[in-house]
């Protein structure tokens, strides 16, 4: 049905709407055989990305073009408008494609090996440029467009041959599973060293071959631009992005606004580069990186962007990738034996500089050859550099096609090679450490906090939930909102408007996590003052995206159960919420720092959540968790029955190893008989200084989390922090 509406309204041109429909057909068939060839590719383990090319071919003149040559080209036109309305959609693909490819590039990863990445980078270009420009300089002069321009041909040969397609590795190594290998960050950190030169040297290649020759001050513009562009992105870039996102977020109530931002932060960077002379394709990316950099609303925007991204765009720029092959050319034995030639060019060239490149940089020889595998796939970039070869004159059609085949078969080739090659690579000890950290947080609770809402007044319970919330926030890069409980509260140290200033000292005191800087910038915390009671406020607050709301309020009981205050202000967020209750010493000197925290813990989710909670606060003041399992005998339990010896050993051992990945000691303690006694008996040890407990709401209209965490809050004892991380 497709093809008949395709085919009806391409027949007649001079309907008012043929063009609208013909553009639809197209989408829908680049999106239908997209779809389904890349799911076949997945099925067999290959990457999506390859079904959509194949898609693209087999649309493009090779195949439908060779079965019904006439629909074909109605339906795909090589020229005019239609034509470039699908080009459009596809070059603003690649814009987001890389946009997506930033936003996972995790430049704290590539940091540490950054010297491996350049190396390879480097060396991979020169290689295969060289063999290039030799290939141009020796070329019969029957396949040269113009022999008197024979330099030019061949700097734009050794460029096509040299340059890895960032969009189709980083697409590759993302759809493999291997973004977060430290091969696979390689990969992609050499690829936009690649593609950032790659550009470079077009841009000089295509000075020279302007009609009034190099332009020196053009050329110059385009080196120091890129380098001034770059430093000021990374420099300036991360703190102006927060700022865009969080306040398009906050200022504005119509759905998705946090998506629109990116897109313009994106058009506007794009723009930037393209003003410079480099190309919009390295602005998209550097803007992606700056979003990905930001600290909040990361699951948003991943969600919302993603879903687009790979559902339409990419489908759409590697289906049209692929309509630009005609692999018809290659029955010429002549074509065939150049774009061979081409090929062997290419990967031995990038095979080998890679592996000198790793080589120098530290790497195994076996990282290095995944390395090379990696770095083979050419893909669109090929495509554009050839395209304005064509422009310039300097490159003829058939030169056109070969480096259109030799790009398709190094791309399709790159897969199979990659995973062959990376499943002989070993993880190295300190990133399978990594690896597992990062899994483990994935599932976690703190680790995917993002921004916290603290509603807190100017007594003990709130100068304590500031400073708790300072020694998170300060190991882990969280965004915090204080909401003033007490609108009378003086603007002091102590007060619940000086709660900013206990946020932040916190913050600077904790310990940093591994690999972040000595020098990281001050806790990002704001004020928003009270326009309405807050029990009213943090329902609005909360629907600018806080993944925990923190309650600080004195008195916190009353009577045996929570008061009132405390009750209302919980129960009107919508979502998870901690409560902090100072006793003891905390009560008089909120700002005394915690040798041990005791987390009591029952194989539950949220007991889990509440025990990572005491970890992070543990691991920002050097302090030591005990995490306490009670059990109890149920009746007729017989004396030889181990179960419940190996239920409290898998528990405990899941506590410990969480401390273990923070750095964190945790000392286990097993108890036999009821919790709501055995707990509180803990207690009266002395040995601690706070209680962190992961707690679950019971139903009703009052705040009530069961007898334990009462029996806890009702005993004589250190501070409290109860966690509901279920909302």
């Amino acid at each position: 049905m497709v093809l008949t509406v395709g085919s009806a309204f391409a027949a007649d041109p001079g309907h008012t709407e043929s063009g609208e429909v013909l553009f639809i057909v197209q989408v829908v068939l680049l999106l239908i055989s997209g779809r389904l060839l890349g799911e076949a590719m997945q099925r067999i383990g290959q990457p999506a990305v390859t079904g959509q090319l194949i898609a693209g071919v087999l649309l493009g003149p090779s195949v439908f073009g060779a079965i019904w040559p006439d629909l074909q080209r109605m339906i795909f036109p090589s020229g005019g408008e239609q034509t470039s309305t699908i080009e459009v959609v596809s070059r603003f693909g690649i814009l987001m494609l890389l946009l997506l490819t930033g936003m996972e590039t995790d430049l704290g990863v590539v940091k540490p090996i950054r010297r491996a990445a350049f190396t390879v980078s480097v060396t991979g270009i020169v290689l295969p440029f060289a063999g290039g420009f030799i290939l141009g300089q020796f070329m019969p002069l029957a396949m040269l467009p113009d022999p008197g321009r024979r330099l030019i041909t061949s700097l734009f040969l050794g460029t096509a041959l040299s340059i890895s397609s960032v969009k189709i590795v980083a697409v590759v190594v993302r759809d493999m599973g291997f973004m977060r290998r430290l091969v696979g960050q390689v990969i992609i950190a050499s690829a936009i060293v690649d593609d950032t030169i790659g550009w470079i040297i077009m841009a000089i290649t295509f000075g020279l071959a302007r009609p009034g020759g190099f332009d020196l001050a053009t050329v110059g513009q385009s080196v120091i631009g890129t380098a001034l562009f770059l430093i000021a992105s990374f420099s300036l870039g991360p703190r102006a992005t927060f700022i865009l996102i969080r306040w398009a977020n906050d200022k504005f109530v119509m759905e998705l606004p946090v998506i629109s931002a990116i897109l313009v932060l994106m058009g506007v960077m794009a723009l930037i580069t393209y003003a410079i002379g480099v190309n919009t394709f390295l602005g998209a990316f550097v803007a992606g990186i700056l979003v990905g950099q930001s600290p909040i609303l990361t699951k948003h925007i991943q969600e919302h962007l993603r879903g687009l991204i790979v559902a339409l765009f990419m489908p759409i720029f590697f289906g049209v990738a692929g309509l630009h092959t005609d692999l018809g050319a290659l029955a010429s034995f002549s074509m065939l034996l150049l774009s061979l030639g081409m090929i062997l060019i290419a990967s031995l060239g990038k095979f080998s500089g890679a592996l000198v490149g790793g080589a120098l940089g530290g790497l195994t020889v076996r990282e290095s050859l995944a390395l090379a595998c990696g770095m083979n796939a050419r893909g669109s970039t090929e495509v554009i550099v050839a395209t304005l070869g064509v422009t310039a004159g300097v490159l003829n059609q058939a030169l056109f096609t070969a480096i259109v085949v030799m790009a398709v078969v190094t791309t399709m080739a790159m897969p199979p090679m990659l995973r062959l090659a990376l499943s002989h690579v070993p993880l190295r000890p300190d990133e399978k450490q990594r690896l597992e950290r990062e899994a483990t947080e994935a599932r976690g609770f703190v680790a995917n906090l993002e921004r916290v809402l603290m509603a807190v007044d100017d007594g003990p319970s709130g100068r304590l939930a500031s400073r708790l919330v300072g020694l998170i926030a300060g190991s882990r890069r969280i965004v915090t909102t204080v909401l003033p409980v007490d609108e009378a509260a003086e603007a002091e140290p102590g007060s619940a408007h000086g709660a900013e200033a206990l946020v932040k000292g916190a913050g600077e005191q904790a310990e940093k996590p591994e690999g972040r800087p000595e020098k990281t910038p001050p806790v990002d915390v704001e004020t928003v003052r009270p326009k309405a009671p807050v029990e009213e406020m943090v329902p609005e607050q909360a629907r600018k995206g806080y993944d925990l709301l923190v309650v600080g309020v004195e008195p916190a009981r009353e009577e045996g159960r929570f008061s009132a205050r405390v009750g209302q202000v919980a129960l009107s967020f919508d979502g998870p919420f901690a409560i902090v209750v100072a006793r003891g010493p905390h009560h008089e000197d909120p700002d005394r720092t915690e040798r041990d925290i005791l987390a009591p813990v029952t194989g539950t989710d949220f007991s889990r959540h509440g025990a990572e909670v005491a970890i992070a606060l543990a691991r920002a003041v050097n302090a030591t968790v005990t995490a306490l399992y009670v059990e109890s005998k149920s009746v007729g339990q017989s004396r030889g029955d181990t179960t419940g010896t190996r239920n409290e050993a898998a528990i405990l051992r899941e506590i410990e190893q969480l401390g273990e990945q923070q750095g964190v000691t945790v000392n286990a303690i097993v108890r036999r008989g009821a919790a709501e006694i055995e707990v509180p008996r803990q207690l009266l040890s002395g040995q601690h200084d706070l209680v962190v407990m992961g707690v679950s709401r019971r139903p009703g209209d009052t705040l009530f989390f069961g007898d334990v965490p009462d029996a806890v809050l009702d005993s004589t004892g250190p501070s409290v922090v109860l966690v509901s991380s279920q909302g």
